[in-house]
């Protein structure tokens, strides 16, 4: 049996300039495949890393003749490209099994079986587990009913199966299938991050998040806990892809770090390996825990943790708590504060179009990210992502107005608020990015700033027309 899992082509979010990250959700799945099914003949497409369009892709699927295909689609704005690739897959061959997955096609199961006959198995949650049994069934030629975790069709019927347990521990998986893409490793990059040559990994230390944010789809995805792997583990990882691929820009892929012991305990392992000053690694943490563990930067800085981005969200206190953030404004500023002390590259996240957002409002979000000014700054468009309550409240008071999922992106606006319109709410995003990244004294700044990161990011930002991409987009 042939499997074929695929990243398919498709334009990059323009708005952190040009990358290639690795297709990593696809990479865990197939080599938790291969570490069940031996006899299954696995390869993984990146399309992106291939330079391979539609044609390419669907001659690529004539050659290897796949019984099995199962596309990528990392987002709710990848819908159409993944239908698309299992739409190739079934014009080249209609009797090869469609599979897809992941948080959109999760929520949207049967909304999608319906919509899209090119999908034949949808696995909802996680994949790992619902993918090896459904391989399994499909090669004995067994029928779907007792596989967990899928929703198919079946006799005219569009069937859910009840969910499987979660992993109990996350550290038994295999090490992500980097080996399955070795011969374009060395194209995954990050330009805006670490440069155009430096080998870029992404590396899964936790599922789920302790927390509930209502612009979130992830903590629902993974079944509303908290998984972890070990500090040991995440350290194994990262020296696996340093010393293997030659990865020296890594993303800690965790939607919410966490700092606190396990964190503590991560940066002494990575740093006794001796490898900590010829990396970078980026990942996730919230405004108040760099605040209340503000002891541990100076031992985080030195493993090589040298980007963070915070979740800042908004500097209105009634929309922090509208979206349940559980954070102070006050919060940001002294997180800020405290990395840009500890050479950590401070990246703020901004949330506008908040039901109850105004233009005031709005300009109050600008005015507290010149005060705050950290290193960098993405502004991005409440999104009411499928699975979130954000999503399920809007679409109950028939807020949506734009269904279009290759728009639920965060820079086009799909629905409006109370006072703006959704083209005003588009042109505030502008505004937001031309205050911060228009003002010439922070250009300036930034440019000649002593810290090398910043001052990469921002000669590559001021070559890249991010804000004129921004305008064309209203």
């Amino acid at each position: 049996m042939k499997i074929l899992f695929v990243e398919p082509p498709k334009d990059y979010w323009f708005v952190m300039g040009e990358y290639l990250p690795p297709p990593y959700g696809i990479l865990q799945l197939a080599a938790y495949l291969e570490s069940k099914n031996q006899s299954a003949e696995i390869e993984v497409l990146d399309c992106q890393a291939e330079n391979m369009d539609w044609k390419g892709l669907e001659r690529h699927m004539e050659s290897s003749a796949p019984d099995v295909v199962a596309s990528s689609a990392l987002a709710t704005c990848n819908t159409y490209v993944a239908v698309r690739t299992l739409e190739t897959a079934k014009e080249v061959n209609p009797n090869v099994l469609t599979i897809a997955g992941g948080q959109h096609f999760t929520v949207m199961a049967q909304e999608s079986l319906e919509i899209y006959p090119e999908i034949d198995v949808i696995i909802r949650g996680e994949g790992e587990l619902p993918l090896a049994e459904l391989a399994k069934a499909f090669a004995e030629k067994r029928p779907f009913s007792q596989v967990k975790g899928i929703s198919f069709k079946h006799n005219g019927e569009i069937l859910h199966n009840p969910l499987p347990p979660l992993i109990t521990n996350l550290n038994d998986l295999p090490y992500p299938g980097y080996h399955f893409v070795e011969n374009v490793i060395h194209k995954y990059h990050f330009t805006a991050m670490s440069g155009p040559k430096t080998r870029y990994a992404l590396i899964e230390g936790s599922r789920g998040c302790q927390h509930r944010c209502t612009f979130c789809s992830q903590w629902k995805h993974w079944g509303g806990v908290w998984r972890t792997k070990s500090p040991k583990r995440i350290a194994d990882e990262f020296e696996y892809c340093y010393e293997k691929y030659g990865s020296k820009f890594i993303w800690l892929t965790d939607d919410n770090f966490g700092l606190g012991e396990r964190a503590s305990d991560l940066a002494e392992e990575i740093i006794q390996r001796g490898f900590s000053n010829d990396i970078m690694w980026f990942t996730q943490v919230r405004c108040d825990d760099v605040v209340k563990y503000h002891d541990l930067l100076p031992r985080m800085r030195k493993s090589g943790l040298q980007w963070t981005l915070l979740g800042v969200e908004s500097p209105n206190q009634s929309t922090l708590q509208t979206f349940k953030k559980e954070i102070q404004p006050e919060d940001a500023k002294k997180a800020v504060r405290l990395l840009r002390k500890n050479d950590i590259f401070a990246h703020a996240m901004l949330i506008i179009g908040e039901r109850k957002d105004s233009a005031e409002s709005i300009a109050r979000v600008r005015e507290f990210m010149n005060d705050i000014d950290p290193a960098f700054a993405i502004f991005a468009i409440l999104t009411p992502f499928p699975g979130t309550e954000i999503f399920e409240k809007a679409k109950r008071k028939g807020w949506i107005e734009d269904f279009n999922w290759a728009h639920y992106d965060m820079v086009h606006a799909v629905m409006p608020t109370e006072t703006l319109s959704r083209e005003q709410v588009q042109e505030e995003l502008y505004n937001c990015y031309r205050s911060f990244f228009g003002s010439w004294g922070r250009r300036l700044k930034g440019l000649l700033s002593t810290n090398e990161i910043k001052r990469r990011v921002f000669w590559y930002m001021a070559t890249q027309g991010i804000v004129e991409q921004l305008r064309r987009l209203f």
